[in-house]
């Protein structure tokens, strides 16, 4: 994937992952941790939102990954942002 496309697509993981803070009111990284340790949802009614919330969650963490991982390898001796810069037209 290019930046542009890692940058589209970690934006929308954020809104849907704000959805799921805002629905629950608690951040992400707080619900993730408590989830891969085995926590089970108070109620039965929020296992989808749960398993569905993880994946996003799990998907927006690589994402940010490969995003890194390509702004190093476009910039691999000094932090600039010369050549990562690319205008919407």
């Amino acid at each position: 994937m290019t930046l542009r496309e890692l940058l589209i697509d970690i934006h929308a993981l954020e809104e849907d992952l704000l959805a799921f803070e805002r629905q629950y009111g608690i951040r992400s990284e707080t619900f993730y941790a408590a989830y891969i340790s085995g926590e089970e949802p108070e109620n039965e009614q929020w296992t989808l939102d749960f398993g569905e919330w993880a994946s996003v969650y799990y998907t927006w963490l690589t994402r940010q990954a490969e995003y890194r991982n390509e702004v190093q390898r476009l910039q691999p001796n000094l932090p600039s942002l010369t050549g990562l810069i690319q205008v919407a037209s």
